[in-house]
C-alpha cells in the first residue's frame, strides 16, 4: 500500500487554506455583499454573500453568538478528529490520505472565517436558467472534493478485496 507522507499531506491541506482565504479576501475588497459579477452569461457569477450556517447554508437561520460558538466547537472537533485521522497517514492508501487533507484545509478555512467574522463568504454561483446551486466558496469545493475521493477509494479498496478473494 502506497501512502502519501505527511510533509504531502500538510501541503495539501495548507494549499487549500492559503488557495481559500486569498478567494476569499479577493471578493471581499472587491465586491459589495450581494453584487453580481457575471462570469458566464446563464451559467456562473461570482457573488458575495455570507453562510451563517454550514455547507449548503443548513442551519443558516439559527443566528446570534451560541449559533456561530456550538457551529465552531462543532468544526473544531471535526478538525481535531482529521488531524489525528491525517497523524495516522501511514495506515491510509494514497487516495484517502489526499481526500483528508483536502477536508482538512477545506473545514480550516470556514473554521478560520466563523471565528473571525461569525459566517464564512460565499461567492461562487452556479445556475441554470432559474435553478441555481448553492453558493459555495473554495473550501466548500475541496470537502466536497475529499468526500468523493473517500468514497471512491472505499470503493476501490472493497473491489480490490473482492478481487484477491
Amino acid at each position: 500500500m502506497t501512502t502519501l507522507p505527511r510533509p504531502a499531506a500538510a501541503v495539501i491541506a495548507l494549499s487549500v487554506f492559503a488557495l481559500d482565504r486569498w478567494s476569499k479576501w479577493m471578493v471581499e475588497t472587491h465586491l459589495t455583499m450581494d453584487s453580481v459579477k457575471t462570469v458566464i452569461p446563464g451559467f456562473f457569477n461570482v457573488i458575495r454573500s455570507e453562510n451563517t450556517g454550514v455547507a449548503f447554508s443548513m442551519f443558516a437561520e439559527g443566528g446570534g453568538r451560541f449559533h456561530t460558538i456550538g457551529l465552531v466547537t462543532l468544526s473544531l472537533t471535526a478538525i481535531a478528529v482529521l488531524a489525528f485521522m491525517l497523524w495516522k497517514i501511514e495506515r491510509m492508501d494514497r487516495i484517502s490520505a489526499v481526500a483528508l487533507s483536502l477536508i482538512f484545509g477545506g473545514a480550516v478555512g470556514n473554521v478560520w472565517d466563523r471565528m473571525i467574522a461569525g459566517a464564512v463568504t460565499d461567492f461562487l454561483d452556479f445556475y441554470f436558467g432559474s435553478y441555481h446551486w448553492y453558493t459555495f466558496n473554495i473550501a466548500d469545493s475541496a470537502i466536497c472534493t475529499g468526500a468523493g475521493l473517500l468514497l471512491l477509494s472505499m470503493f476501490l479498496t472493497r473491489n480490490h478485496q473482492e478481487a484477491k478473494a
